[in-house]
């Protein structure tokens, strides 16, 4: 086996030469923004492929939370997951609105419904969860909630594309599904995100505010910014929508895979998905302690192997960007969590390596 660096993930693409192909028609059109062709295909290609009503494609995926916030017109406090990337908290602060920090469930990871309530003020206007590492929220436990103290949901699905709830996309959960199309995403445009809706005087708002607030007659009628994607990304995200499936199969298999290798290891637990299916886009691993992870990941890092701590630290510890709420499941579970090598180009070969180094210590 060669002795190459094994890192974290690494994106899916399609052969370069299908890419290059589609960018024959950028070139020849001369048309490399402004809602071009390939960004109205890459939105219906996608609709159609994932069963949604309106897909707004956007420049990435915290463009399409803060374009979700602004086009539900929201001011006030905003109940999210301390479990998160920090874009999250970004997005709600360049909204100027306020992050409150819902704990997580130790188990699934996601946002703990039972803990929302307590925390509604009169100055509460939305939820935001996280579908983290693609594992579906409870979707209808937070609807109840919302919709009993006349709340918005929107949910950052950046992991979520792929992921399933009832044999729905998940991204139809919600007001608005914000969602990425990163490189290191399960379907990606090396930059890009989306807001995903099932209304569409919405989905029209939202368009409007990804351009500047124009409307179809080019006046400016309403508050926007630039969230456009390119035709070049949106060329690339149509390359790589052939792949999907392909992809997605691809990352179940590996997953379950470490799985089936990892499951006897002492001290180890994996995230549990419930009432509906993950997309399998990463593979956490939940330490007894943060001593047992750093040796792991030590003993990785000696072989050239190089996992994520992924989320660590705890977003509610920022004390630079938020204020400190205290959020001690999330707190505890950040530092045990590991998310280790899972990508299309990742062998079999590798996997036994990585869960051989960690099934000896």
């Amino acid at each position: 086996m060669s002795n190459k660096k094994i890192f974290v993930t690494q994106p899916s693409l399609a052969p370069l030469e299908e890419y290059v192909e589609i960018l024959r028609g950028v070139w020849e059109r001369g048309i490399l923004t402004h809602n071009g062709p390939l960004v109205q295909q890459l939105e219906k290609d996608l609709e159609s492929k994932l069963g949604l009503d309106y897909f707004t494609v956007v420049s990435n995926g915290t463009i399409a939370i803060q374009m979700a916030i602004k086009a539900l017109e929201l001011k006030g406090e905003i109940i999210t997951t301390p479990f998160t990337w920090v874009a999250t908290v970004s997005a709600i602060k360049w909204e100027e609105c306020t992050p409150v920090f819902c704990d997580i469930d130790p188990d699934t990871l996601n946002m703990d419904p039972a803990k929302i309530e307590a925390l509604i003020t009169d100055k509460t206007v939305a939820i935001m969860p996280v579908h983290v590492f693609g594992n579906p929220c409870d979707v209808e436990a937070i609807a109840a909630i919302a919709q009993k103290h006349g709340l918005k949901v929107i949910y950052d699905a950046a992991h979520a594309i792929g992921s399933t709830y009832k044999g729905n996309s998940l991204l139809t959960y919600g007001d608005i599904s914000a969602t990425s199309l990163h490189a290191t995403k399960l379907l990606n445009t090396a930059e890009g995100g989306g807001c995903i809706t099932t209304d569409a005087a919405l989905d029209a708002r939202l368009k409007r505010i990804r351009f500047f607030g124009h409307d179809e007659n080019k006046d400016i009628v309403e508050d926007g910014f630039n969230g456009k994607l390119t035709e070049v990304h949106a060329a690339l995200g149509l390359a790589n929508l052939k792949y999907y499936d392909e992809v997605l199969e691809d990352r179940k298999n590996k997953y379950q895979y470490y799985i089936e290798r990892l499951q006897e290891v002492e001290g180890v637990r994996f995230q549990e998905v419930k009432g509906g299916e993950t997309n399998y886009s990463y593979f956490p691993i939940i330490f007894e302690s943060e001593e047992q992870l750093l040796q792991v990941e030590k003993a990785l890092n000696a072989a050239d192997i190089f996992p994520r701590r992924y989320f660590y630290p705890s977003v509610n510890t920022y004390t630079k960007v938020v204020a400190y709420q205290a959020c001690p499941v999330s707190e505890d579970i950040s530092e045990r969590i590991l998310c280790l090598p899972l990508y299309l180009n990742l062998k079999e070969g590798e996997q036994d390596k990585i869960c051989e180094i960690i099934n000896t210590l």
